[in-house]
């Protein structure tokens, strides 16, 4: 029997619905959650997602705001617009979508935004609050991974998790929430001789690199969880992710868990995105 499917879409669709209820009770209370979007450039990715982010505030009772601007943008043009979002006490949360153009340094840009409205979590500041063990708003995926990981309910300490991956966006923060569980956290990464030795030992595994097959039906314990945040295409053109999905599947057995591409992570990211929007109207003062 394969593993059981964690359903990130039903799961968000849960979430998104208590986010409606509490962003109602704000919004009456006069102090309706508001997100800005910038988006600089044209890239075709990037719209998409944008697209998609200012929808689901729409759907779900939050304010946004979508300012967007051509490439030749100046990094002090943008800086000046992230300056006044910090100001106006309708927006609280600010997202900047990546990539940027190259003449803009988008560490400058993530610095720049007010840490109260840092709803990516990206920030220096809000990565300390995170490696500090302290209250903060978390970035978007390895949130959300987390809420799949508990939609299982596997209680999480005392576990061994395996995270693939070291970006500051996903591996990190991912390893420190895994850590702040309660887990035995080992993070693998380009520089280890054998993922597969680690893995083998999960509870859970959380596949980040962005590599098609990086975990085979080998590689897993049968029981143990599987989150693949990877996203990819096949020869086929189809969406994939990290896992080798039907393998790994049936590796893991009906006591095993595994998130799918798509439907797993990308639904969850979104979605907290809207809990730390919501989140950060809630603590404004």
């Amino acid at each position: 029997m394969p593993a059981q499917l964690i359903d990130g879409k039903a799961l968000s669709e849960h979430i998104r619905a208590d986010v409606g209820l509490r962003a109602a009770a704000l919004t009456a209370a006069g102090r309706q959650p508001g997100l800005a979007v910038i988006l600089v450039g044209d890239d075709p990715a990037s719209a998409v997602y944008v697209r998609n982010k200012v929808r689901a505030c729409a759907d779900h009772g939050l304010h946004s705001v979508l300012e967007q601007y051509p490439s030749s943008l100046t990094q002090d043009a943008l800086l000046a617009r992230v300056a006044a979002l910090n100001a106006d006490p309708q927006i609280h949360g600010i997202l900047v979508q990546m990539p940027l153009p190259r003449h803009i340094d988008p560490q400058a840009v993530i610095g720049a935004i007010a840490a109260a409205k840092d709803v990516d979590g990206f920030s220096l500041h809000s990565a300390g609050q995170l490696v500090a063990g302290l209250p903060g708003l978390r970035p978007a995926t390895p949130y959300g991974c987390m809420k799949l990981i508990e939609s299982t309910g596997l209680a999480v300490k005392g576990k061994h998790a395996v995270v693939i991956g070291r970006s500051n966006t996903v591996g990190k923060p991912m390893a420190l929430l895994l850590l702040q569980a309660n887990a035995t956290v080992t993070v693998c990464h380009s520089g280890t001789p054998d993922i597969g030795l680690h893995t083998r030992q999960a509870d859970i595994v959380v596949a980040a690199v962005g590599r098609r097959n990086t975990v085979t039906a080998g590689m897993v314990k049968p029981g143990a969880i599987v989150i693949d945040v990877g996203i990819n295409r096949n020869e086929e053109g189809k969406l994939c992710g990290d896992v080798d999905f039907a393998a790994v599947s049936e590796a893991l057995g009906e006591g095993g868990w595994i998130s799918p591409v798509p439907g797993g992570v990308g639904p969850m990211t979104i979605t907290m995105l809207l809990v730390n929007t919501l989140q950060a109207a809630e603590e404004a003062q």
